[in-house]
């Protein structure tokens, strides 16, 4: 009697070759979720490479240091916060409804929690920070104002912002206060109450008309 066949083994699926701008951004991705799990000086490179099943030296193949890919992954995280912005602006958004929005307390606290953009930012700018990642800080969130500023600028070319309002002014107004979100989270009593007073406070003093002065 005659044996059936023995069925053959399916061949391995062949691990598609990424190029080397879609390694480099796989990098990137990884390393964002890493850092912003758990910060800059926490987060380790054999981690980010095991996220993506290659060895360190693919990394620093690709990047040079961990200082370095941090300072990467920050440039593309304020590329993408600005393009956000201005997109939702470009789709019909008002200004005043995106700040609005973008400033809403239960939103400011979800971009400071650990996994979000916010972490990347957080405890970078003191003076044990290494130079290099010093500056790289300094330079995205200089690059997330100006983002701001811009908007500022449309809002008033549109009459939803103050026409005396300067932008760059009202931008910095904007990061400081949601750069001051962990010292509130860490001394105000009854936040759920005062922080949307203080977003409505800055709102308003960016689209109420200058008052007038008796000559």
């Amino acid at each position: 009697m005659s044996q059936p066949p023995t069925p053959s083994t399916p061949a391995a699926p062949r691990r598609t070759r990424l190029t080397a701008e879609q390694r480099r951004e796989s990098i990137l991705d990884a390393a964002t979720e890493v850092f912003a799990d758990v910060g800059y000086q926490r987060g380790k490179v054999s981690d980010i490479a095991r996220r993506i099943g290659v060895s360190e030296p693919v990394i620093f193949q690709n990047f040079g240091t961990k200082a370095s890919l941090f300072s990467a992954v920050l440039e593309r995280a304020a590329r993408q916060i600005t393009a956000q912005l201005r997109a939702a602006v470009d789709g019909g958004q008002s200004v005043p409804d995106l700040l609005a929005a973008w400033l809403a307390p239960d939103h400011v606290d979800r971009m400071h929690a650990r996994g979000s953009v916010g972490v990347l930012f957080a405890d970078n700018l003191g003076p044990a920070t290494a130079p290099e990642v010093h500056g790289a800080v300094r330079t995205a969130v200089q690059q997330i104002t100006a983002g701001l500023a811009e908007l500022l600028r449309q809002g008033r070319r549109t009459g939803d912002i103050r026409a005396d309002l300067d932008p760059e002014t009202g931008a910095w107004w904007l990061m400081s206060l949601l750069n001051s979100h962990h010292f509130r989270a860490a001394v105000m009593d009854n936040r759920s109450a005062l922080e949307p007073g203080l977003t409505r406070l800055l709102l308003e003093s960016l689209t109420r008309p200058a008052p007038v002065r008796d000559s």
